[in-house]
């Protein structure tokens, strides 16, 4: 692949693999509360993770639990637009290092165009997308527009998949692989699931991209405990529920405090390589 976003997000994973560590994915919606104060939070998020996952918020996020859902009412509420999206991406470009994916359902990806919502990530300067409700069986106009545009997609894979359906998903991945870390929706404040030391053992017999694992991840000592077998740990609803329940400055400030927390978390030494 040529030197591209999607380039710098393997170089970023090669990295911190060396630094035995996880990297830290930060999943926030743009346009919440408003555009501009996204903006801001997001440049502040930036500091502190590897990884900015930016999602573009939709009328009926099948995967997302009552924060995300919350948040990206009140961001379709105050006037997104897609085109939002790629007008943040360019800013956080040009002044970030975190890499930079893309969370989006399907819908507005199909009504857009693939191919011209490809060509629009990779010129703002994503490295992939996420499109959770994408089936493998009906992604190829998608994935043929990634790879044309250098863009990584990103699977979130389920566990009671089958050994062969899990080969041909990772077969079209790229950049990393997205592990639910808990059953249902995003969101859970319960135990990770048990069985997700497992699992992420077994897509490494499958693959060698990163494995990351996200979804019901909401404290410090989770983000500590999915990153002595994970590359990566992305946490989203935990962040946004300090924002909501606080509102202004002060909300802001403790959601950095919680993902300055989570980094010191999955930056600890693991026990191996």
């Amino acid at each position: 692949m040529p030197c591209s976003a999607a380039a710098d997000l393997d170089r970023l994973f090669a990295s911190i693999r060396r630094q035995r560590r996880a990297a830290l994915a930060i999943y926030y919606p743009v346009g919440f509360p408003t555009r501009e104060q996204s903006l801001e939070t997001l440049h502040l998020l930036a500091a502190t993770a590897d990884v900015l996952e930016l999602g573009l918020p939709y009328s009926d996020p099948m995967m997302d639990g009552p924060t995300i859902q919350q948040a990206t009412h009140q961001a379709l509420t105050a006037g997104f637009r897609v085109a939002h999206l790629f007008s943040t991406l360019r800013e956080l470009r040009a002044s970030t290092t975190a890499a930079l994916l893309v969370m989006t359902y399907w819908q507005p990806v199909a009504r857009f165009g693939p191919e011209r919502f490809a060509a629009e990530l990779a010129h703002a300067g994503a490295a992939g997308a996420i499109i959770p409700d994408l089936p493998l069986e009906e992604a190829t106009p998608w994935l043929n527009a990634a790879r044309a545009h250098h863009l990584h997609t990103v699977p979130v894979v389920a566990p009671n998949a089958t050994a062969d359906r899990l080969a041909r998903i990772c077969t079209t991945a790229g950049g990393m692989i997205y592990a639910p870390a808990a059953a249902g929706v995003t969101g859970h404040t319960g135990p990770l699931d048990s069985g997700l030391p497992a699992f992420v053992a077994r897509l490494r017999t499958l693959t060698h991209l990163p494995i990351s694992v996200g979804i019901g991840i909401s404290d410090t000592e989770q983000a500590r405990q999915a990153a002595q077998y994970a590359d990566g740990v992305i946490v989203g609803s935990a962040l946004i529920r300090r924002i909501q329940s606080t509102p202004g400055a002060s909300g802001v400030r403790s959601a950095l405090d919680l993902a300055h927390d989570l980094a010191r978390g999955v930056r600890r030494l693991q026990s191996a390589a």
